[in-house]
């Protein structure tokens, strides 16, 4: 059924695009006019409204309503979402019913005018002209109440940033967490470096890589699973702090844990220890969160989570002691912890292929440690 409403839409959007085009109007200009961001509007709107100087605005049209000879429409930028009034004894009876029209929700329109406030309160942007500068050829997916199914989000991950506004603020989070440690990496005088993507031999961690063929010197190659051996290299070279924030790749299961390509934080420092490293990303995180929610401190989930220095310190062998009440280390060989496993009852399926101490140890660890750990 959706999919046969949404071909409908099609249909109707495509002949509004030929009209458009049978009436001399470019649908898809190469170039628009903005003279200023939503955002930058809405800063400066009492000194661009008392200056009555006429500005251009551009955006995504979100919603529309017409009222005889008028019409209001929400558009939106990157930066934010305004309204547009037009009526037709501004615009002329052309363009206001060409608007009228042709326009849906989803194109992409520059509008030129004044600002003013409604009787409502509501700052709005008079239209004296319009320009189309995208004709949407399919319905946003809130037409249709939402995109609310999880596999479309993340399969179709464009519609998902337009459906939700969470998401786009995650992006944009995202972007703003990666800058900080940047920052905080070049500060400590850390050199940003690119390492080889497709490698002839893969190495640095336990994992499956993805194979391709090198035509021009026919011999395999692998897309990295780990950019630890060429940033060591690096460092055997003279670099003596250096990162890199690289996609990874690892042909293996998919989960909400685990994804074929990901992108890893790998920092190479001489002359320190593992020490260095755990001062390091705490410095990390604290400089993070003052810079994402200007605290040291968050809730997340209801729960206080504070990111000040210095945090709790301690082993993978004390932790599992505190979450199980057993010092594995009084039975540290194969068999002795795979009798522990037992005694925590804990999921068989997996014991069968570690064959270590170390192995198993860090198995009880996911299973019964990582669960408890909240506080960093």
């Amino acid at each position: 059924m959706e999919k046969t409403t949404y071909q409908s839409e099609k249909q109707i959007r495509l002949k509004k695009l030929n009209a458009l085009r049978q009436a001399g109007i470019d649908p898809y200009p190469a170039k628009a006019e903005r003279t200023h961001t939503i955002a930058q509007a809405k800063e400066k709107f009492d000194q661009l409204m008392q200056k009555d100087k006429e500005i251009v605005l551009a955006g995504r049209i979100r919603s529309l309503r017409g009222h005889g000879g008028s019409l209001f429409c929400h558009f939106e930028d990157g930066s934010g979402k305004f309204q547009a009034y037009l009526k037709k004894d501004v615009l002329g009876e052309r363009q206001y019913q060409t608007f009228n029209d042709y326009i849906d929700v989803g194109d992409f329109i520059q509008f030129r005018g004044l600002l003013f406030i409604t009787k409502k309160g509501e700052p709005t942007l008079k239209i004296n002209s319009w320009k189309i500068l995208t004709k949407s050829l399919l319905p946003l997916p809130e037409k249709w109440h939402g995109l609310a199914d999880v596999e479309k989000r993340y399969r179709q991950r464009y519609l998902d940033l337009v459906a939700n506004e969470e998401v786009k603020q995650i992006m944009t989070t995202r972007s703003l967490i990666v800058q900080t440690v940047r920052e905080t990496l070049l500060n400590k005088k850390f050199i940003e470096v690119e390492t080889p993507v497709l490698q002839p031999i893969y190495g640095g961690g336990l994992a499956r890589p993805f194979v391709t063929h090198h035509n021009a010197l026919d011999m395999p190659l692998y897309l990295r699973i780990s950019t630890e051996l060429y940033l060591k290299r690096l460092v055997v070279g003279g670099y003596e702090n250096i990162f890199e924030i690289a996609k990874l790749f690892r042909n293996e299961g998919v989960d909400h844990y685990h994804n074929p390509e990901f992108t890893l934080l790998e920092t190479m420092s001489a002359y320190h220890d593992y020490t260095y490293n755990m001062d390091l990303v705490e410095e990390i995180y604290e400089k993070v969160a003052q810079k994402i929610h200007g605290a040291k401190e968050i809730v997340y989930q209801d729960v206080k989570i504070n990111f000040n220095r210095p945090w709790r310190r301690l082993s993978m062998v004390e932790a599992i002691r505190e979450a199980t009440g057993v010092n594995v280390l009084k039975a540290y060989t194969d068999k002795g912890l795979k009798k522990i496993t037992t005694e925590l009852k804990m999921p068989t399926t997996e014991i069968s292929n570690l064959k270590t101490a170390g192995e198993l140890t860090q198995y009880i660890f996911e299973v019964k440690v990582e669960k408890t750990l909240i506080f960093p």
